[in-house]
Order: C-alpha cells, then sequence, then structure tokens
C-alpha cells in the first residue's frame, strides 16, 4: 500500500513538474526598451530593427515593448531604471555610463580621439572594446553593444572658427566631465542639459549653444535657433545598448543567444544606417536656409586640435592613463603585434 501511495505521489509530482516546464516554455519575457531618440532616428529604428528580430527568433517567447522619445524616463533617469528593473534595456549614450562609476567610458568622449569611423569601429566592434563592456557586469548591468550616432558638430548663432570665437559662450553637454573640460578648454561655459530640453533652452537664450551629431540637430529642428553650424568632427558621440543584470542572468541560454544574434544584427542596421543620414543631414539642414553650414580649414582645424590638447592629459588620471593609451593606439591601428 505504501508503495503505491509513493508511485501514486511520484507520478503525480512528474506530472506537476511537466506541466510546469510547458507552462513555462510557454510563457512570454517582456523587455521594456527605453531610450531617448525619435523612432525614425537611426537609434530609433535601430531599437525597432531589434524587436522585430527577436521576437520573430523567439517565436513568441520574447516580446519587446519600446518606449522611445523620453516616454518613460528623462535622458539622466533611464540608467538608475535599469538597475532598479523598472526597465530591462536602454541606450544611454557612452558619457552616461561614468555617472554609474564606470570612469573608462569617458576615453570616448576625448577631442580628436578618433579619426573616422573605421578608427572608431576598431575599437568598439574589437577585443578592446568587448572588455570595456563586461567591466559593466560589476555594476548591475550588462553591455550588448555599440551605437554610432556619429561625429561632433558645434552650433550656435554665430560663426564657430577658432577658438576664441567660444569665449564666454553657454554651451550644452552632456553630463561628462571630459566634455566640461572640452568646453572650458575653448573658452566656453558648459552647461549640463537634458536633451529634450535643448530646443527651448536655445530659443530662450539659457543656452547659447551645443555640440551634436548632425541628424541629431537635424531631427530636433534645432536650424530653427541655430543660426550657424561648424563641421568640426571634433568627437564621437556614441550608445551603449545596455540590459539588466539579474533580468539577463536569469534568462535560459537560449534566449540570451537570441538576444545576442538579434542584437548583432540591429547593430549592424543601426550603424550603417547613422554613417547614411549624418552625411545626408548635413545637406537637409542647408535646404532649411535658416543654418549656415561652415567647414574648418587645415590651419583652423590645427588650432582647434592645439587648444583641445590638455583635455587628454588632464583627464587621463581620472579615465585610467593604460586605458587612454589602449584605445588612442587601437584607434590609431597600433594594435600590438600590427595588422
Amino acid at each position: 500500500m505504501k508503495i503505491a501511495i509513493k508511485i501514486h505521489l511520484f507520478l503525480l509530482a512528474l506530472a506537476l513538474s511537466t506541466a510546469g516546464t510547458i507552462v513555462s516554455a510557454q510563457a512570454t519575457t517582456v523587455i521594456k526598451f527605453s531610450h531617448v531618440a525619435g523612432s525614425d532616428t537611426p537609434k530609433g529604428r535601430a531599437a525597432l530593427h531589434f524587436k522585430e528580430l527577436l521576437e520573430e527568433s523567439s517565436r513568441g517567447r520574447i516580446r519587446v515593448d519600446v518606449y522611445p522619445n523620453n516616454q518613460l524616463y528623462k535622458e539622466s533617469d533611464e540608467l538608475e531604471a535599469l538597475q532598479l528593473g523598472a526597465v530591462q534595456m536602454v541606450a544611454p549614450s557612452l558619457a552616461k555610463l561614468a555617472q554609474f562609476g564606470a570612469q573608462d567610458f569617458e576615453v570616448f568622449d576625448l577631442p580628436y580621439l578618433f579619426a573616422n569611423k573605421d578608427a572608431v569601429a576598431r575599437v568598439t566592434e574589437g577585443i578592446l572594446g568587448k572588455a570595456l563592456l563586461k567591466r559593466l557586469d560589476s555594476k548591475g548591468m550588462v553591455g550588448l553593444a555599440y551605437w554610432d550616432n556619429g561625429f561632433k558638430i558645434m552650433s550656435a548663432n554665430k560663426p564657430l572658427k577658432m577658438p576664441a570665437d567660444f569665449v564666454g559662450m553657454k554651451m550644452r553637454v552632456h553630463s561628462s566631465p571630459v566634455l566640461e573640460s572640452q568646453m572650458r578648454a575653448l573658452g566656453a561655459i558648459p552647461q549640463i542639459m537634458d536633451a529634450n530640453e535643448v530646443y527651448f533652452a536655445l530659443r530662450s537664450g539659457v543656452i547659447d549653444g551645443l555640440e551634436s551629431a548632425p541628424l541629431n540637430f537635424y531631427a530636433r529642428k534645432l536650424y530653427d535657433v541655430q543660426s550657424h553650424i561648424t563641421v568640426s568632427n571634433h568627437g564621437y558621440l556614441g550608445s551603449a545598448v545596455i540590459v539588466n543584470k539579474k533580468f539577463w542572468d536569469g534568462l535560459p541560454f537560449d534566449l540570451r543567444k537570441m538576444i545576442d544574434d538579434a542584437m548583432q544584427a540591429a547593430t549592424t542596421y543601426g550603424n550603417t544606417l547613422a554613417a547614411k543620414e549624418n552625411e545626408a543631414a548635413l545637406e537637409l539642414i542647408r535646404k532649411t536656409r535658416k543654418t549656415t553650414i561652415y567647414v574648418l580649414t587645415d590651419k583652423e582645424s590645427a588650432a582647434w586640435h592645439q587648444a583641445l590638447l590638455p583635455v587628454r592629459k588632464d583627464l587621463e588620471e581620472r579615465i585610467g592613463k593604460a586605458v587612454v593609451m589602449t584605445v588612442a593606439k587601437e584607434a590609431d591601428g597600433r594594435r600590438m603585434g600590427g595588422r
């Protein structure tokens, strides 16, 4: 009799376990993906492409809810929301990561560190870029990818040709000691401000100008409130796609693999878009006839380089001298062992 009861309980437990497995397999994991860009920007379109690819490959096991354009959180709040688990994925500018103790990422803000997008790719797509992302694990975050926003321009309501033209100007920057130091080196007064506040701050005169990627300048219609652009390409503007570590660690291996694969494809898609649309954005801005676009001469560019040279030296200790030197060598194609 006791043996019969034990067999019955075993079979019942097995049935419940099997039922639980079936329910679990059918359950849908939801990823809330919050970012501050518009849906029609490369970042916004890359996020939607990621959603489409992942939902298709997971066959209903994962649903991605994308919240663009500050719908859930402001630029200054999204990383905290991620760490608290209010959202599972965000795509903040690299400058923002330093606020959570990841000073290594401030290296990407150093002026004139990257000559072009190929130099950026040598870092972000290589072993070094992956190693930097891995360091986010200790901050409760997992870095999945780098998304390009392009190279930066400067804008104001007067021509900005030489460093002396910046003296006394209130220039908006992301919250970053490197970017603050950069503006001070040019003689400007850095003003930290969320991206969604910039248009009205420019219109009201709270700030005089900013640095931005051309596509962001165009998407936010800043040509209505800025009469001059200088194509300086003085710095790189990028984002990192970050996922909450506790959420990530709780996923089965096959779902993590699906997310990685979809993210890799979405990254290639978005970064290709960013390169094309930054170039196109300058022409679209020119066509508005509201903003004059100026390209630095070699002499003027040399003066900017000279003025911004102290920024790297001043911030080396904060970022880490070894990190700065390694990234600079990789960007220049001088990786140890050659290419």
